[in-house]
């Protein structure tokens, strides 16, 4: 049947150079230098420090987020609601359209 046609490698054509041969290097170890001495880390971040002004004003910020989500998700609730109540009404109505259409004939 089809054979595949396996492909030859031809011989390189292009400029050869001939590798490059590293001469060694003699490695001469360095003077020992003593680690520093530690030294104790900064804290990178301030603490925190709730006064009750700054607590106050998180619960309030809270609630107002609550709130505002909350009125979010009910009126797409409603939204949906009065939707979904508008297309039954319009279903019933073609459905009543059709069956007295139906029945004159």
């Amino acid at each position: 049947m089809l054979r595949p046609k396996i492909p030859t490698n031809p011989t390189p054509a292009g400029h050869l150079t001939p590798p490059v041969v590293v001469a060694p290097t003699a490695v001469v170890p360095s003077a020992q230098v003593p680690p520093p001495a530690p030294v104790a880390p900064v804290p990178s971040r301030p603490t925190v420090q709730l006064t009750p002004g700054t607590a106050l004003a998180l619960v309030g910020g809270g609630t107002a987020v609550v709130l505002v989500v909350g009125a979010v998700l009910v009126s797409m609730l409603l939204a949906v609601a009065i939707t979904g109540a508008s297309v039954a009404v319009c279903a019933l109505v073609i459905r009543s359209l059709v069956h007295a259409d139906a029945k004159r004939r």
